[in-house]
């Protein structure tokens, strides 16, 4: 704890920028050395110039040990450069964070699939579903989603991951004790409880809008490769490729409509020589070798449709008549056990009908759970295929169930 404060002193310290400091570190062997140094030993390392000595003639440690007292407070951790949990593929970018704050559960991110999902905030319908089903998909074969967890694709992806019980992780702009946007409260509590958040800043900073560039490099340089799923030619998500490009990562986009403004720039990625993106696998594919693992290609959730319907022709002399039959639905076997559904959403598609749509407040009175709980089963089962929605808040069940 005693050689923390002098990193957390470092690191906080104004006017002195991010590489000058690294600099430093290559000179001395700790921040303790750097806070201890002499002005005439400072400068002989060429790192820093007569302004930049003076400024770190501060010595005053008061701020750091406030910073380390809230983080104590709040259940926060601190993981600097040389800590053994920080990440190779992080302290390799060109200009790496001092240290990172965090609450929750701190992976070993350099034996993860990592991969950043981001996107707009002002996002269409079809970027939400995609970036959603997304989450969902690299979460269930194994991978590790991040986001900068902001309003639209960022929160969609985090919502798909955690509902396919993934481990996520969430790097902010501002400190790791502000909820920012403040409507994402329940997914803020979400991840800390079963993932991880992270900054460079220290806690109480509020983000402002020159921390998220500055928070993208982090993003990015936590992950393998980083995927958008929609933005138009000027987003912040754009600024988040860029910069995985420079970092050496890989790159993927989610193609749209070639006149929708919210995917031009995804579109002029994929024109670029950015990986198209039609399902997970089409990211995962590129690392399964390198975490075997990990990672595991999933089958359709849905069985094939079942075989055995009249398809021969008739042998009677009579023209033949084409009857008109109802396609058979795909057959979900839930006889020797639910098959990782849960009590509520088998108990949702025991009351949901296949030929007309059942309102959710109908489906939460039949099955006396509660309607949160129900909207919250009836994604899952929308995600999964065995439900589809017809309308606002209206669903219908796509599979047989077989319990016997």
């Amino acid at each position: 704890m005693a050689a923390l404060k002098y990193w957390v002193w470092l690191a906080a310290l104004p006017g002195v920028g991010s590489r000058v400091k690294l600099q430093l570190l290559e000179h001395f062997s700790s921040p303790e050395e750097i806070y201890y140094a002499q002005p005439e030993e400072l400068l002989l390392t060429g790192a820093v110039d007569k302004l930049q000595t003076k400024l770190l003639a501060d010595k005053s440690l008061t701020r750091a040990e406030d910073v380390l007292a809230a983080c104590a407070k709040a259940g926060q951790f601190i993981v600097t450069m040389d800590d053994t949990t920080s990440p190779a593929r992080l302290r390799d970018i060109f200009d790496p964070p001092l240290l990172l704050y965090g609450k929750g559960s701190m992976p070993i991110f350099d034996d993860e699939a990592a991969i950043a999902v981001v996107g707009t905030r002002k996002c269409t319908a079809y970027g939400l579903d995609v970036a959603s089903q997304l989450g969902y998909e690299l979460a269930k074969q194994g991978a590790l989603v991040l986001s900068g967890m902001a309003k639209g694709i960022d929160t969609a992806a985090m919502k798909g991951a955690l509902r396919a019980g993934g481990f996520t992780a969430a790097v902010l702009g501002g400190g790791v004790d502000v909820i920012y946007p403040a409507e994402n409260r329940r997914l803020y509590e979400d991840v800390a409880a079963t993932g991880v958040l992270l900054s460079e800043y220290p806690p109480g900073t509020e983000p402002i809008a020159s921390h998220f560039p500055v928070r993208n490099r982090i993003l990015s340089g936590l992950s393998l490769a980083a995927v958008v799923v929609e933005a138009p030619e000027r987003s912040g998500a754009l600024i988040t490729a860029s910069t995985a490009l420079e970092q050496g990562r890989e790159v993927f986009a989610v193609p749209g409509p070639i006149n929708a403004p919210d995917s031009k720039g995804c579109n002029a990625l994929i024109r670029d020589g950015a990986g198209l993106v039609s399902e997970a696998w089409d990211i995962l594919g590129f690392y399964e070798g390198r975490f075997p693992h990990k990672l595991r290609r999933l089958r359709a959730a849905l069985p094939d449709l079942p075989k055995g319907t009249d398809t021969a022709e008739t042998t009677s002399d009579a023209p033949a008549v084409k009857k008109q039959k109802t396609p058979a639905l795909p057959v979900l076997d839930v006889s020797r056990g639910p098959g990782g559904l849960t009590d509520d959403q088998l108990s949702l598609l025991r009351v949901l009908p296949t030929d007309a749509a059942l309102l959710a407040d109908d489906a939460a009175l039949q099955t006396d759970i509660p309607i949160r709980r129900v909207l919250s089963a009836l994604t899952m089962l929308e995600i999964d295929g065995y439900v589809r929605r017809q309308g606002a808040g209206s669903f219908l069940r796509t599979v047989e169930l077989k319990e016997e």
